[in-house]
């Protein structure tokens, strides 16, 4: 079976490598950018937050847990066949909060992940700030409260989608996939009536590739490939900022990712973190560009200091952006297949959340095609 996939970012990739393990089946990549262009991907902290996500039951919480639990041997596996140190922070998430009613509801989620096997520890502030002292003088940025427990999740993990992605290329080239970077994907070569159709062929400016079966994972760009089908999914972007900090004073170097509502601390080393991310909507449901505003990042930067007082005084080594595809109207992310279509999947619109659902995103398309072989 010969598989096309338009988009390789880390969703794309890891479909592409999850495909190539399969005897027979023949993957061939495309994406209209340059391979170390990686867009959503590039812009994302890599934060994989499922036994610490708020949600009690549903599809999403099912995918994370599902997403989380795959890593654990993605990851040993890639670097095994690739060398690749795709830095995977096993510390574990800690959120901090300064609201007692809002850590009070935690129990009820504890007791729910408790029973599906997962770990979740709640800590009063005295168990907080023995461990992390340096949390003692930590104050909410909106009300100057101080903090009022933890909930800390060692079972969550942290790492580096960009690495992670050039990892997951590497392992499908070995594994016989072929990659096309600046070939942009035009629209297809479809045949069929009514609700019964059948792409045959994936169009470039350079030829028409014949396929069996199409896997659209271009994020963004994935609802003008779907309206060239006449079957478009609304996927419209939220743009994310971040920065990469250097603090004065060394920080702990097993220390986890520390949050807070929409703030992330990333710790890459003793010295440096990731900050982010804003969350920056565009002006109208149609616009397809969001112009980043300073003043959000820098109350990302002022929410973090508040959060993790070893910041103070941190130099800004760089900032950065990326947009994020949100389907319109409907629940994130968009995994099925395309409707009148008997071999095209989408894979696409992940939102905040296509790091830690690449992996459960590939499972679920390779079920779909498992159908016709």
């Amino acid at each position: 079976m010969r598989v096309g996939i338009v988009g390789c970012g880390v969703v794309g990739a890891t479909i592409a490598y999850r495909l190539s393990k399969i005897p027979g089946m023949e993957v061939l990549v495309y994406d209209g950018r340059k391979p170390d262009r990686l867009d959503a991907t590039g812009a994302a902290l890599g934060v994989l937050m499922a036994v610490s996500c708020a949600k009690l039951k549903g599809r999403h919480i099912k995918l994370r847990l599902e997403s989380l639990t795959l890593f654990e041997e993605l990851i040993p596996e890639l670097v095994e066949r690739t060398g690749i140190d795709i830095a995977y922070n096993r510390q574990g998430i800690l959120q901090v909060f300064f609201d007692r009613a809002e850590l009070d509801r935690w129990y009820t989620t504890q007791a729910v992940r408790q029973s599906k096997g997962f770990r979740l520890e709640i800590w009063s502030d005295v168990q907080l700030l023995e461990r992390f002292p340096e949390l003692a003088s930590a104050r909410s940025l909106e009300g100057n409260e101080s903090v009022v427990g933890a909930v800390f999740s060692p079972q969550d993990r942290q790492l580096n989608p960009a690495v992670l992605t050039q990892a997951l290329v590497q392992g499908a080239v070995q594994n016989g996939a072929k990659f096309h970077f600046n070939t942009p994907v035009s629209g297809f070569r479809s045949r069929g009536l009514d609700n019964h159709h059948q792409v045959t062929h994936l169009c470039t400016s350079q030829n028409d590739v014949p396929v069996d079966w199409i896997v659209v994972a271009a994020g963004l760009g994935s609802m003008p490939l779907t309206q060239t089908l006449n079957q478009p999914i609304p996927i419209f972007p939220v743009l994310g900022q971040a920065l990469h900090l250097r603090c004065p004073k060394p920080i702990r170097p097993d220390s986890p990712v520390i949050t807070e509502g929409d703030v992330h601390l990333v710790p890459l080393n003793d010295r440096e973190v990731w900050v982010g991310a804003t969350v920056e909507y565009p002006q109208s449901e149609t616009d397809v560009s969001i112009n980043p505003n300073p003043e959000d990042l820098e109350r990302v930067r002022l929410r973090a200091i508040a959060l993790y007082p070893p910041l103070v005084g941190a130099e800004v080594i760089r900032t950065w952006q990326g947009l994020r595809p949100r389907p319109h109207e409907r629940a994130a992310p968009v995994i099925e297949q395309l409707p009148g279509y008997q071999n095209v999947s989408i894979a696409a619109g992940h939102y905040r959340n296509g790091v830690l659902l690449a992996p459960v995103t590939a499972e679920r398309i390779l079920t779909f095609l498992q159908t016709t072989l």
